[in-house]
């Protein structure tokens, strides 16, 4: 009855997962059942390949339900996982169904592109949960009833290396970790995709920052270049006012010099009258019958 029991079980599940609705990100879990992932990128563990065991939770020879298998691999990804929710172990081990190597995958599948969301997010941008192309074949950590019971909230995130030996050692352990050729191509290749958006992250972050500081360069000179345009205004005003006055002062020469030549010119006129009027004086005494007498009205 209890082997029955867990073949409906394991049924719903994958029934659960086949009908899981793609535009939903397999991240819009609750806070108490979200996956926490280790914050430090040299947390991140990965298991040693080993060969693939077929080693089903179900029945034996005689009828009785083996759980030693499931309870072993339910620990070693404990061990493997110290900071992610036992429920999502459970489900991922279920999933695979209790195929040790294949629910290692899955997780680490999952926290990978759970940093890349997180490096997404950190930039500010709205990324599409169709554009993460989450890695989610047979990972069944989520199904319907937990994403009716509570809103959407935040995927886990993964601090990422900060250095070069720390992103030298998580390619190390990647290659370490892959179980043949294609895994490690997959790894390298998801690996690879997040350095370079770590690296455009922080160049962007560079530039903007440099862009800033040329902004502020750029609002000093033009501030300065108000200020030296305001003086300078202020001095073409004076030296206006001071050109005006000399304009006004040299008219007025030239008015005065105008007058000295008319003064002169009169001037000039009544000496010319002035020795006139002496010579006919000198004529009219000279032809006056008295002599030494002068006519009363000239002097």
């Amino acid at each position: 009855m209890s082997a029955i029991v867990l073949g409906k079980r394991s049924n719903s599940i994958f029934e659960e997962l086949h009908h899981h609705s793609p535009s939903q990100s397999p991240f819009d879990t609750p806070v108490s059942k979200r996956i926490r992932c280790s914050s430090s990128p040299t947390h991140i563990r990965f298991s040693p390949p080993r060969p693939s065991s077929q080693s089903p939770r179900g029945l034996n020879g005689g009828g009785i339900v083996v759980d030693s298998a499931y309870s072993a691999h339910l620990d070693h990804l404990r061990s493997l996982f110290p900071d992610m929710d036992q429920k999502f172990l459970e489900r991922a081990l279920e999933a695979s169904n209790n195929d040790l190597d294949s629910a290692i995958k899955s997780l680490h599948d999952l926290c990978l592109e759970s940093a890349e969301l997180n490096l997404a997010s950190a930039l500010g941008k709205s990324v599409n949960e169709s554009e993460l192309n989450f890695q989610s074949s047979g990972v069944g950590v989520l199904d319907e009833s937990s994403r009716d019971e509570d809103p959407v909230h935040p995927s886990p995130a993964v601090t990422l290396p900060r250095d070069a030996s720390e992103w030298v050692d998580l390619f190390v352990m990647e290659m370490m970790n892959a179980s043949n050729v294609d895994d490690a191509r997959a790894r390298a290749s998801r690996a690879l995709e997040v350095l370079e958006k770590s690296i455009m992250s922080r160049v962007d972050a560079e530039a903007m920052q440099n862009f800033q500081k040329e902004n502020m360069l750029l609002k000093e000179q033009v501030e300065t270049l108000l200020r030296e345009n305001n003086v300078l205004k202020r001095a073409i005003a004076i030296q206006h006012e001071r050109q005006k006055e000399s304009d006004e002062r040299n008219q007025e020469v030239q008015h005065l010099k105008q007058l000295v030549s008319q003064y002169q010119e009169q001037l000039r006129t009544l000496e010319v009258n002035n020795y006139a009027l002496a010579m006919h004086l000198k004529q009219a005494q000279q032809s006056n019958s008295m002599p030494g007498r002068f006519h009363p009205d000239i002097f």
